[in-house]
């Protein structure tokens, strides 16, 4: 802080007063402390009190998520919680919203605070404010996603042999009309998983139908649109291989009024809160979040306690979980029936 005032010519004080965001300073002297600030890369340190007595270490991480409301990633943020809970460390747990804006916000807000490390869900391809912190001697672990540069440690789940295991399923099953719904192509497991989905088709001699693809799913509402325009074609699929599980959930809130016979099969790709209790019961491409964020924990923590080896990628497998839906023989004739064409009693049929 001495030196931002030096070269801003100020007092200490009024630097203190511009990074706080008090009243009372001219917009002129905010200026100069905002870019003498830029210019040494100074970051006001909110935890500079805890620091005493802690070996300058404020027993604290950071861990950045897509969206910490997402089951999948709920399950992850309370393995890495457990595991740092045994090592005395709290675990501040933010979202990003697949936004690169606000994950840069949350990435400040976080070393702000001097986290001790980082374990990141990244978005998009630019590290650079991670690449800085790495420099700096703060370790970060990439989570789900793996990083462009080869700078950092990170686990993910094998999402291109998944989605080629649930395509070669539903083909096993007799099915060659097997339809595709992602979530955004910019996201590095929705792509993994469509390029696995295009190789399983391949591998079982079924010529791709781009009309049986929607893409660039990121919303409840855009999945429900997709399902329904895959479920009212005259020629619509046997099969669906939902790539994202709050697809599946849109998916299987919109298959009801289109399918009340259950021909239609379905896999998606993570599990479901009650997914056994569907009718029929939901058969999926399971990851293992628990086991992602706990071996994404150990990285971090290994880092923390002074391993210096270079960085190493963890792949966690998946698996398939038949359980019924994804079970369902494929039919050469599917005929559509909307909610209009059925008694008016069905037409809120659910599952």
């Amino acid at each position: 802080m001495r030196e931002v005032a030096a070269l801003a010519g100020v007092s200490i004080k009024t630097v203190s007063r511009v990074v706080r965001g008090e009243a009372g300073v001219s917009p002129e002297l905010t200026t100069r402390v905002t870019e003498a600030a830029a210019m040494l890369d100074y970051r006001h340190n909110l935890a500079a009190s805890t620091l005493r007595g802690h070996g300058q270490k404020t027993a604290a991480i950071g861990l950045v998520l897509m969206d910490v409301a997402n089951p999948f990633a709920a399950a992850l943020h309370r393995a890495v919680e457990d595991f740092a809970h045994g090592r005395g460390t709290l675990v501040f747990a933010v979202s990003s919203d697949e936004d690169p804006d606000r994950q840069r916000e949350v990435l400040e807000a976080l070393l702000s605070r001097r986290v001790d490390g980082l374990i990141v869900m990244p978005v998009g391809a630019d590290h650079s404010i991670l690449l800085r912190e790495h420099t700096r001697g703060t370790p970060v672990v990439f989570v789900d996603r793996a990083p462009e540069s080869a700078e950092f440690d990170s686990v993910t789940a094998d999402n291109r042999e998944g989605a080629i295991r649930a395509v070669e399923h539903l083909a096993a099953q007799g099915h060659s009309r097997i339809a595709y719904l992602g979530d955004l192509h910019t996201i590095q497991t929705a792509a993994h998983r469509y390029a696995g989905y295009v190789e399983g088709l391949a591998r079982s001699g079924i010529t791709l139908d781009p009309n049986l693809i929607h893409t660039d799913l990121h919303s409840p509402e855009a999945a429900t649109a997709a399902a329904e325009a895959l479920l009212t074609r005259p020629d619509r699929p046997t099969a669906v291989f939902s790539a994202q599980n709050l697809i599946t959930t849109a998916l299987l809130r919109t298959i009801g009024k289109y399918d009340p016979k259950h021909a239609i099969a379905i896999i998606g790709f993570d599990d479901l809160p009650l997914a056994d209790l569907i009718t029929p019961p939901l058969t999926t491409i399971a990851q293992d979040p628990t086991r992602i964020g706990r071996t994404a924990a150990e990285l971090l923590f290994t880092r923390l306690d002074g391993d210096t080896s270079p960085p190493r990628h963890r792949v966690i497998p998946t698996r398939l979980i038949p359980r019924g839906s994804g079970e369902i023989p494929g039919s050469t004739t599917t005929s559509v029936k909307t909610p209009a064409d059925r008694p008016a009693a069905s037409q809120h049929h659910r599952r």
